[in-house]
């Protein structure tokens, strides 16, 4: 049998020790990595810590039986596939594991290959899915036929090839992140993870253990030990958004892992090699930056190898016919709103719009008309209401939904949106501008299903 491409990582939870050494033999030879778990509660941290590529998850256990286990995975919301294993096995704890989840399901004794053929294609398909749930996410990112955009698009095939690290610079809503996915897409890293750090959105105090991990009892609330980033895309790709927020401590620990390949997890006495490909983007002027003393010249230079600009969307206007009319197919579908034509001026207004906030500045405002727009052409006063532009207009759409939970629920997402946008979808930023704390703003934004990578840029 084939071994594995690239090394996925199998956790294995069985109370039984010789069976989790037995499983770790054959799944390393057949180049895995693996992990280990004595019980339920120790899986669903490591989990947590470390999300697998796959589990192999035996049903009877202490404390926590295996269904119990596969069954908070998905009510964590985790994904990956879970092989269940029993040594009292029957069909009814057969037919349970498949309604909670489980890829397959295998009795005790194992047959070897039967497994490693299974886990093979779980994780193959568990790729697959996701790499088409990416490429199905984020298909806007290369419409347009702008030169602009023809610019862009052959930097990205000539820049992804390489191991080389690439800053992104832009401003905020242009689309770095999608410049960001599509090189890892495109490189021969592109089977391995795609780690995403949004460094603007982590206070200071937390971004270095966020980024290399730390100890167990190193600061005051460390109870437990955790992978940095950094680990955890180990042989595939580190996106630092918004590096130029980055304080100059965070900075040098970095320019190390640049230089040197290696992280020092907080409170450490060791040190851990990385092969990692980083791609950086910031909205800020580095050259400014360094000049006040705010951003190290040395790590400039490193992350600076290839630089890649995303233009505003004032620079391909000619674009925004095409960006409109993905926008109202996408969430029109994915929220069962009526099907939308926007009128020719309506157009033309937009076009006249100075776009701070770029394309997705374009993304929500298009939302924002196929919730309020009363008529299903929706016209140039239609754009006006939503914008501000007129007041009167904007009170009747919000006032024609049929009931006041509807009315709160669009106007209190509206708001959100709004406020997002104009702390560049900084939550800790965004929570103190609208005095709400933190923890109640994430469960509005999934009790709205606002994600940046929907609504931003």
């Amino acid at each position: 049998m084939a071994k594995q491409p690239a090394k996925a990582t199998v956790l294995v939870v069985d109370d039984e020790a010789a069976i989790r050494d037995s499983l770790r033999m054959i799944l390393e030879y057949e180049g895995y990595r693996v992990e280990e778990a004595p019980d339920g509660p120790q899986a669903l941290a490591r989990v947590a810590d470390r999300l697998p590529d796959a589990v192999v998850l035996d049903v009877k256990m202490p404390e926590m039986d295996g269904l119990a286990v596969l069954q908070a995975f998905r009510e964590r919301g985790y994904e990956m596939p879970v092989l269940v294993i029993s040594g009292h096995a029957d069909v009814a704890t057969a037919v349970e594991a498949t309604r909670r989840g489980a890829y397959d399901f295998f009795e005790k004794p194992l047959a070897r290959e039967r497994v490693l053929v299974s886990l093979r294609n779980a994780v193959e398909s568990r790729r697959l899915a996701t790499e088409n749930r990416v490429l199905r996410h984020e298909a806007d990112e290369m419409i347009g036929a702008s030169p602009a955009m023809r610019r862009l698009r052959e930097t990205v095939e000539k820049a992804a090839p390489t191991t080389a690290t690439v800053l992104i610079t832009g401003e905020s809503g242009s689309g770095k992140e999608l410049v960001a996915r599509a090189i890892h897409r495109a490189s021969p890293r592109r089977e391995r993870a795609l780690i995403e750090v949004n460094c603007a959105a982590i206070p200071d105090e937390l971004i270095e253990s966020e980024l290399f991990g730390h100890e167990k009892g190193s600061f005051t609330g460390a109870v437990r030990r955790q992978t940095g980033k950094f680990v955890l895309a180990d042989g595939g790709t580190i996106f630092l958004d918004e590096v130029g927020d980055m304080s100059a401590r965070t900075q040098a620990k970095v320019l190390r892992v640049l230089q040197n390949g290696e992280v020092e997890p907080v409170g450490a006495e060791r040190t851990e090699r990385v092969d990692v490909r980083v791609i950086a983007a910031t909205h800020r002027d580095l050259e400014d930056e360094i000049a006040g003393g705010r951003f190290r010249e040395d790590l400039y230079y490193r992350l600076n190898v290839v630089p890649i600009r995303t233009p505003p969307l004032r620079e391909r206007l000619e674009d925004l016919p095409l960006l409109v009319d993905y926008f109202v197919r996408r969430y029109a579908e994915r929220n069962n709103y009526p099907r939308r034509e926007f009128a020719p001026e309506a157009v033309e207004h937009l076009r006249a719009m100075p776009w701070k906030g770029n394309v997705r500045e374009l993304k929500n405002l298009v939302e924002r008309l196929l919730i309020l727009a009363p008529k299903e052409t929706i016209a140039r006063e239609d754009v006006l209401a939503a914008t501000g532009g007129a007041g009167p207009e904007l009170s009747d759409a919000l006032l024609s939904v049929a009931t006041l939970r509807e009315f709160r629920d669009n106007a209190e997402k509206l708001f959100i949106l709004h406020k997002l946008d104009q702390n560049d979808w900084n939550v800790t930023q965004t929570a103190q501008a609208i005095d709400t704390p933190r923890s109640n703003l994430y469960k509005k934004l999934e009790q709205y299903g606002i994600k940046r990578e929907e609504h931003g840029g």
